[in-house]
């Protein structure tokens, strides 16, 4: 399946293979569909870099770069969303670590985090766990915290920290309210 690479952006323009994609592991986002009602639609699918990335591993599509016509490559296209992405290469491994693991990833931004992680997929369930992606060196405040925690749980889920040290032993601490 063929997906062009235009800037920062990665764009799928046949409709069917889009659709076929979407259906699979609901990958991407319809352009001009805010939510699909159904896994068929008549537009092009734009992926995020970090799932790009996942599909490129896993020999799912080959992407073609618009500006010279070229094919590109893991390592390549790695290096082009990095100049996007901050903490692009954490993010995708615990991406990539929750799709191995059967779950449906979709970006969390509306939820103030980087995936909000499904059982079954959007449209199907709710997510219960909105994950924010830390280095393990980073710090959080306990004020941060407690901000993630009260939004995760008045939109219902559970706010987890993904944390990837130099092993890529990928670590989730999973925070929820409790009444003593």
């Amino acid at each position: 399946m063929k997906a062009n690479l235009m800037g920062n952006r990665v764009i799928i323009f046949n409709p069917e293979e889009g659709s076929r994609l979407y259906k699979e592991g609901f990958y991407g986002k319809p352009v001009g569909i805010r939510k699909p009602k159904t896994f068929e639609f008549d537009r092009p699918l734009e992926l995020s870099l970090i799932e790009t990335l996942y599909l490129l591993e896993t020999e799912r599509i080959v992407i073609l770069d618009q500006e010279n016509s070229k094919l590109i490559g893991n390592d390549e296209f790695r290096s082009v969303a990095e100049q996007y992405h901050k903490n692009f290469l954490n993010k995708y491994l615990v991406y990539k670590d929750l799709r191995k693991k059967g779950y449906v990833v979709r970006p969390g931004l509306k939820f103030g985090a980087d995936f909000a992680v499904y059982i079954h997929g959007p449209g199907i369930d709710h997510a219960p766990f909105i994950i924010h992606v830390l280095e393990s060196r980073d710090n959080i405040s306990a004020i941060e915290m407690v901000r993630a925690g009260r939004l995760a749980t008045s939109v219902r889920k559970k706010f987890v920290i993904a944390t990837v040290p130099l092993t890529n032993q990928i670590s989730y601490y999973i925070f929820t309210w409790f009444k003593p």
